[in-house]
């Protein structure tokens, strides 16, 4: 049967997705590292690339001799308590920046986001930013209190807060620092995708509506602040409007259907969607409603952002839209010198859902529109994808999100002109990956 012809949707290889799976090659053709073909006449080299095979689908010549591998003539091996990955995906793990003082109480841990598909981060991958280390807590002793600008203080122990009904929803957490090397070096760092896009994560987060617990302290009218605090060696402390906590924050207590890790703020931390990583405090243990703001260290230095004509911004709370290809990406080699890929990344939006994801393939000249695959949920991860074909040639990848409020990702240049030269948080400018001829990917401005 003839196949229906390709139709290109921009330029460098675009490809419309519905043309691509009539033309017959969308069930043939692999993703970004390529299918095994059926070997008819020995087996692939040892250590090659695989390679997209563009031949249609069809019977094996023969059938399955009997040259099984060993672990189809024996009996596996026992299961264990608590389920571990396998041992073959031992070099998925988080990453340590390597410029954090890891040896001074501050860590961070980057999320090896190139190697997820879908949305739900594992908890054990989630990336994690510590500013005093982390607590060993006793859930048995540890507390929350509410008090300030209330009718009625509170402390609760855990079991009596996790007698409360409970909310769930999947949503996105990323540190306002995340890309910064982007924001602040003058050249590109050969950088992978990781060590870039690493302290952004997705996660099922459940807890309790901290509306809830305040209504029922009885906030006073002349609240307008809540200062909240961990129970941290540090006290780690951030000052947040009344207003979102009673929105639509939560008391976390569970993260993708178990208890939080100690990593991410065990037995109990604040979950507030959309906003800076730095305002979901950890170990929470203190919540105190005021009329103004604190001014904490944190929010008055480094979670504040210098303006190019020398203004501060303080109060910042919202993660901007922004997106990234995931594969290809940095320090990742396409096998094939040419041939059919699917391009594919995450986008995001503290504001709320994604409407669009655009990519281009040459650089900015042209811009297609991505699929999005679904659930599209709001302040979460949204994944999205295009065929491509790709002729071989030095090229570079761009994508461009915008969220339902119409907030679109600017270049680089545009966020550098707002920002003074030493700012580096919240940057969301577009991000560029160039294909060099022999395959390698790169980090680059476009």
């Amino acid at each position: 049967m003839k196949k229906a012809a390709l139709d290109f949707v921009a330029g460098g290889g675009l490809i419309e997705r519905r043309s691509f799976l009539r033309s017959g090659l969308g069930f043939t053709v692999a993703s970004m590292m390529g299918a095994l073909p059926v070997a008819h006449a020995g087996a692939a080299t040892p250590g090659v690339a695989a390679q997209p095979s563009s031949r249609p689908v069809t019977p094996l010549d023969h059938p399955i001799g009997a040259q099984l591998p060993a672990w189809m003539k024996t009996a596996g091996g026992a299961d264990v308590a608590y389920g571990m990955p396998s041992p073959h995906e031992k070099l998925v793990v988080r990453k340590a920046k390597e410029d954090a003082p890891q040896n001074a109480g501050f860590a961070v841990w980057h999320t090896p986001i190139e190697t997820q598909r879908g949305i739900v981060t594992p908890s054990g991958l989630h990336f994690s930013v510590h500013h005093n280390g982390i607590p060993d807590i006793d859930p048995q002793r540890h507390q929350l209190i509410i008090h300030g600008l209330v009718e009625r203080p509170l402390r609760f122990d855990m079991e009596r807060l996790l007698r409360y009904p409970m909310i769930s929803n999947i949503q996105f957490l990323e540190c306002s620092g995340n890309t910064a090397a982007n924001a602040m070096s003058p050249f590109a760092r050969d950088d992978s995708c990781q060590d870039l896009f690493g302290q952004v994560s997705c996660a099922e987060w459940t807890g309790i509506p901290l509306s809830t617990l305040l209504r029922e302290a009885g906030v006073k009218s002349s609240a307008k602040w809540v200062i909240a605090e961990g129970a941290d060696g540090g006290s780690h402390t951030r000052s947040l409007p009344l207003s979102k906590l009673m929105d639509d924050a939560i008391i976390a207590i569970y993260q993708n259907g178990e208890r939080l890790r100690a990593s991410q703020g065990y037995p109990m931390r604040l979950f507030v969607p959309g906003w800076e990583g730095n305002v979901n405090v950890k170990w929470l243990h203190r919540l105190e409603v005021t009329d103004g703001p604190a001014h904490t260290k944190d929010e008055s230095g480094l979670y504040s952002e210098v303006l190019s004509n020398g203004d501060i911004e303080r109060f910042t709370f919202h993660m901007d839209v922004k997106s990234v290809i995931t594969h290809p990406s940095g320090n990742q080699v396409l096998p094939e010198a040419k041939g059919f890929y699917e391009i594919s990344g995450l986008a995001w939006s503290g504001y709320g859902k994604i409407r669009k994801v655009e990519v281009s393939a040459d650089n900015g000249k042209t811009w297609a529109g991505a699929r999005l695959h679904g659930p599209v949920l709001d302040k979460a991860l949204t994944r999205f994808s295009i065929p491509w074909r790709w002729d071989g040639s030095s090229t570079t990848l761009l994508s461009r999100a915008t969220d339902e409020h119409g907030r679109t990702q600017l270049n680089r240049n545009q966020w550098k002109r707002k920002y003074a030269m030493h700012s580096f948080n919240h940057y969301n400018a577009v991000q560029a990956w160039k294909i060099n001829r022999n395959g390698k990917v790169e980090n680059t401005y476009a």
